[in-house]
Order: C-alpha cells, then sequence, then structure tokens
C-alpha cells in the first residue's frame, strides 16, 4: 500500500508471507480500504513523532541541523563536526547558520542554550 502526503512524501506500507497462498490474502482483498486507513494514520503518527523529536524551543530543524547543533553543544567546532560526519565545513556551517536562523538567535552558544533547555523540558 502506498501513501502520498501533502508535501509529496511518500511511504509504503508491505504485507508478506512466507506462504503461496496465504489466509492473509484473503483478509487483504477483504478489507482493502479499512487496511489503508490504518497505513495512512500509522504514516502520520510516525512522521508526527520523527518530527517532534527534531523541535527545539518549539522549531522544527531538520536531521542534520540538528545533528550539527548537538556536536556542537559537546564543544565540537564546524572542523571537527565536518569530520565526524564526513562532509565540508562550509556544509557544517551551512546548516548551523540554518539552525541558528530559525531558532532567531545570533551565535552558535545561544542555539546550544536553546538546545540545551528544549532537552531539558522534555526530559
Amino acid at each position: 500500500m502506498s501513501m502520498h502526503d501533502h508535501r509529496g512524501r511518500f511511504s509504503a506500507l508491505t504485507f508478506a508471507s512466507d506462504e503461496s497462498h496465504p489466509p492473509l490474502l484473503r483478509s487483504l482483498t477483504r478489507y482493502e480500504k479499512a487496511l489503508q486507513l490504518v497505513a495512512i494514520n500509522f504514516h502520520i503518527h510516525v512522521r508526527r513523532r520523527l518530527a517532534d523529536d527534531r523541535v527545539v524551543d518549539g522549531v522544527t530543524l531538520t536531521p542534520r541541523e540538528l545533528e550539527c547543533l548537538k556536536w556542537a553543544s559537546r564543544g565540537k567546532s564546524a572542523w571537527d563536526i565536518s569530520q565526524l560526519l564526513g562532509v565540508s565545513r562550509r556544509t557544517v556551517t551551512f546548516h548551523l547558520e540554518n539552525a541558528k536562523a530559525k531558532l532567531g538567535v545570533r551565535t552558535i552558544s545561544q542555539a546550544v542554550v536553546r538546545l540545551a533547555a528544549s532537552s531539558q523540558a522534555k526530559s
């Protein structure tokens, strides 16, 4: 079963069996619409859960922005982070600058404080 959301994202749910004619196949055909609804709701739930893990002070960061910010919170420089992630220093700086802009701060230290405060609130 394939699903598309309003942003063009795609996901799929597959039912499989090691039998050549499984009883499950009859159920899948009979309850196809209900299973599509279950799959769509599952997709929505998972997407929300994954996004919630990237929310800092009500702002959703990309996975890479959050990853760079977490490394920065451990005292790593942009160069250190680039070596850890296998990307250029410029790429790390790009993600950190985006995170700062989204969080409405001027420095990495301020962004790290926002991350730490947000993490404490979730604990």
